[in-house]
């Protein structure tokens, strides 16, 4: 009986403390996280004490437990070692729980890993196929590229293997080994072509997947393994026809995981290969028809049947039977799936977008879904949608939905639909409508550029100006929150008041409004002390409230306005006082106010929403349909609204684009008279000042001036680098007796009397309030339309452009005051026997300078013919000059020509 105790206690005694049963049952049992750490920490001593003490009969049972321990999160990294002993052991158990430890315990970066090498060899020409199995499985998750060098011969030689297990453990330990060393991908091309003949699924599926690495890693092997693709679509028939079948059914489908695997094989082998896409088409139409939608695996097998027809070269017909398959996606409860069918869709829509616009209404109601990835997912599919045909629809559609829309969309979604009401608008009205409505739904997320769009958009259309301005009054005076359409409205005030007023009350909405001088100026003044009144707002309505004293003639409301300003020449915002006071200043001039706050010309089209580096960003420009370049700031809007126009964007990301003045807008400058250009010239620095911004003055024919303005005509010219010749004329020239309004102004705000001070004395009521802005501005855009000058000289420079008869060609030369300014003449020459009319000429340059263009002495070239035109580019940076040119022209047999050219450099010493 003593014996049998002390055997007990012997062997007891070699026990660890804890079995791994015990372990287990011992942790759970641990009521907070130091009970656990405390358990962890007994029983990994212990573990420690045993590997030191090199007991071989507890090593499988430590090394169990210790792949526990760090299962839980703790440090177990002291058992390495056991577990390369583990795998050294001849029995299949220790191989087992050795090889398991070395995969969770060692990575491809520990040292300890090269010791795991030599064991691998052995293993994977092992008697044992199982043993071998682990080998394989192991160098499949860990194999680094030194190793997979090392065993790469022994994994080829086991692909040949007749055994199928062991063949599909090294097809997928090859593909590992292509992952880690991509060239060593030549060694198993033989192999895999071997592995897609095989009749095992499981062999099959490794060898595609392999296939499919091997393509994407080096694309030369697409043409090897294209012969494959009939094999291939024999193998997927099987699946799609075959009966069922207990070892691969997955709720009704046969093998849906190879099925996925040979057609994303199938994608990558017919890319772009015609013989390739036909030989599939049929057996893609069988799989789209014949999968059940019903289950998740028979929706995986139908989607990427989607992503292979769109990315072949596939018949129509199966196109169309795609995109009807996400259609059906849509209507699934599934959001996971409803979100690949919108991502899908968004990427086909412009392969097959009338096939797409079916599903239209689908694709709306995801707009109201509850998850926000759908909604964003809709939201940019339903802009893609938009054309001609439906672009009433879809835009009634998003308004809605931009009513009720997160915050995060409101911006995007007010520049998406600008775009689209640009270029889809079926007439301006509608157009104008649209962006009201916009405007008041979201009027605080709209961006500069759009606004700025909007206000060009009512410049240009003259016959809805009543229309418009009422729409806005009546709009501001339901509601001043939304700040966009509050700036579009005081804007347009501003401008058409007069036509405000002429037009008296009105109805909107059932609801007729009274219109008054003093209602205009109430409201704008309400809208100044209201809540939401911010410095920009305040600017806009200072100056509208000017521009309103020229045209609203009641007394009562100019001594309002007068007062107004007034109270605001104290206030603490720097740029508002110096407006108020300014603005007050001027009211001393009434013989040069009204030409200061004249009604400023349609803006050019210098802006563009959503910036493109395309070569035909000049195409689209000029045709207005095209995408909108980076808009103007805050400064170039408050520029806008005194009429100072620029010939570029302020944005000198892009390249600048310069777009000569329409002819009817010419014909309106020229009527302006001689005396308001002269008195504007002057206040704008017309008369001197040589920086790179000066404007480009303009060239009339009026009747010749006193010897004073000649010679300031003279000295404008020679900065630009023309000649002035005056034309002959029986009216006398006026007289210059009356003082100057000018010197007055400047000695009134203790400046000099010359005209330089009294510029530097009255430009900031046009500034934007930025001091940096003084030297950077845009210009005031005052160019006069010259007359139409037609001269039969021999045109000289250098030849940009020569087709159909008509020349062009540029005469540099350098401006005599600023080095960085290059005067181009333009000279449009028609050696034709017949007219050419309807001219339009556009230029662009680099991003480093900066494009200025006066309009073409005519649109209209005779035969034989020259008509000129004065560009002025700005090169700070003394970089090589060349030009991008968009020409338009009607030739006399009616033929309209739309061509682009570009030249530059000019040669050396050309200017």
């Amino acid at each position: 009986m003593n014996s049998i105790n002390s055997i007990s206690q012997q062997i007891l005694s070699k026990l660890p403390l804890y079995r791994l049963k015990d372990l287990i049952k011992a942790v759970r049992a641990c009521k907070t996280a130091a009970e656990e750490r405390s358990v962890i920490q007994k029983e990994s001593a212990n573990i420690r004490t045993a590997f030191k003490e090199e007991h071989n009969d507890t090593r499988h049972a430590n090394v169990s437990k210790l792949l526990y321990i760090h299962m839980l999160g703790y440090p177990a990294h002291f058992g390495q070692m056991e577990c390369l002993k583990l795998v050294a052991s001849p029995k299949f158990a220790d191989k087992r729980l050795g090889y398991l430890g070395i995969m969770l315990l060692i990575d491809e970066k520990t040292e300890v890993l090269t010791l795991v090498t030599n064991s691998l060899k052995n293993d994977l020409n092992h008697s044992n196929m199982y043993v071998v199995g682990l080998a394989l499985c192991t160098l499949g998750n860990i194999s680094s590229s030194e190793m997979a060098r090392d065993l790469c011969s022994e994994v080829e030689k086991l692909l040949g293997s007749s055994n199928t297990y062991i063949r599909k453990k090294a097809g997928l330990c090859a593909l590992r080994i292509v992952r880690r060393v991509p060239e060593l991908h030549e060694n198993f091309l033989s192999r895999a072509k071997t592995l897609l003949n095989d009749r095992s699924h499981g062999v099959l599926i490794t060898g595609v997947t392999l296939v499919t690495e091997m393509c994407q890693q080096y694309p030369e092997n697409i043409e090897i393994f294209r012969k494959a693709v009939p094999l291939l679509v024999r193998h997927l028939k099987n699946l799609v026809s075959a009966g069922f079948s207990p070892e691969h059914d997955v709720t009704g489908v046969t093998d849906p995981f190879l099925q996925v695997k040979i057609l994303r094989l199938l994608r990558i082998l017919a890319k772009n290969d015609q013989e390739a896409s036909d030989a599939m088409n049929d057996i893609l139409a069988q799989v789209a028809t014949n999968t059940e939608s019903t289950k998740n695996v028979g929706n995986a097998i139908l989607y990427e049947t989607v992503l292979t027809i769109m990315d072949i070269q596939s018949e129509a017909g199966l196109r169309v039977l795609a995109v009807n398959i996400l259609g059906k996606f849509l209507s699934n409860r599934d959001n996971n799936i409803r979100y690949v069918a919108l991502e899908t869709l968004n990427k086909t829509v412009g392969i097959e977008t009338q096939a797409v616009q079916r599903h239209r209404n689908i694709i709306l109601d995801c707009l109201r879904d509850g998850d926000i990835s759908i909604r964003r997912r809709a939201l940019e599919l339903s802009f893609a949608l938009i054309n001609e045909s439906n672009v009433r629809v879809l835009t009634r559609e998003l308004l809605a939905f931009l009513e009720v829309a997160d915050s995060e969309f409101k911006q995007s979604m007010t520049t998406k639909i600008s775009l689209a009401a640009e270029r889809f608008a079926p007439n301006s009205r509608w157009h104008i409508d649209t962006m009201l409505r916009m405007l008041k739904l979201a009027g605080n997320f709209v961006r500069e550029e759009v606004l700025a769009n909007f206000i060009r958009l009512i410049a240009q259309t003259s016959q809805l100006h009543q229309y418009t301005v009422q729409k806005l009054y009546a709009g501001l005076k339901q509601d001043i929150s939304q700040e966009g359409f509050v700036l579009a409205g005081v804007w347009v005030i501003g401008e058409y008041g007069d036509v405000l007023v002429n037009g008296g009350s009105f109805e909107d909405e059932n609801k007729t409004i009274e219109v008054s001088d003093s209602s205009i100026v109430g409201l704008l003044e309400s809208i100044l002390m209201g809540p939401y009144a911010n410095q920009l707002t305040r600017e806009y309505i200072l100056t509208t409230l000017m521009k309103l004293s020229s045209r609203l003639n009641d007394h009562d409301v100019q001594q309002n306005i007068k007062q107004i300003l007034h109270d605001h020449s104290t206030s603490m915002e720097v740029e508002i006082q110096q407006r108020a006071v300014e603005y007050t200043q001027l009211f001393s001039f009434d013989n040069i106010r009204s030409a200061v706050l004249e009604r400023m010309p349609v803006p050019e089209g210098r802006s563009i929403i959503e910036s493109s580096t395309s070569e035909n960003d000049i195409n689209s420009h000029a045709s207005g349909q095209g995408q909108q370049k980076s808009g103007p700031s805050d400064q170039d809007l408050l520029l806008d609204l005194m009429g100072v126009g620029t010939a570029s964007s302020g944005d000198q990301q892009q390249e600048e684009v310069s777009v000569s003045p329409e002819p009817q807008q010419q014909q309106q400058q020229t009527q302006q008279s001689t005396q308001n250009i002269d008195l504007l010239a002057d206040i704008f620095g017309g008369g001197g000042g040589s920086s790179g911004s000066s404007p480009i003055p303009p060239t009339t024919s009026s009747p010749p001036p006193s010897s004073s303005s000649l010679n300031k005509n003279n000295a404008l010219m020679d900065l630009l680098g023309g000649d002035v010749q005056p034309q002959p004329s029986s009216t006398p020239p006026p007289s210059n007796s009356s003082p100057d309004p000018l010197a007055s102004l400047g000695f009134s705000m203790g400046g000099t009397t010359s005209p330089s001070s009294a510029q530097r004395s009255i430009s900031p009521a046009f500034s934007t309030g930025s001091p940096a802005m003084a030297n950077n501005s845009p210009t005031l855009s005052t160019t006069q339309t010259s007359s139409s000058t037609t001269t039969t000289t021999t045109t000289n420079g250098y030849q940009a452009y020569g087709k159909n008869g008509f020349i062009i060609n540029l005469v540099p030369a350098k401006d005599r005051n600023n080095g960085a300014i290059i005067n181009i003449q333009v000279l449009f020459h028609n050696s034709t026997e017949g007219t050419i009319s309807s001219l339009q000429f556009q230029a662009a340059v680099p991003r480093s300078q900066k494009l200025q263009m006066a309009p073409a002495s005519s649109s209209t070239v005779q035969s034989g013919g020259t008509e000129k035109q004065l560009m002025r580019i700005n090169n700070p940076q003394q970089t090589p000059v060349k030009l991008r040119l968009r020409i338009s022209y009607v030739l006399s047999n009616g033929q309209k020509i739309d061509d682009v050219a570009e030249y530059g450099p000019f040669p050396e010493n050309a200017f």
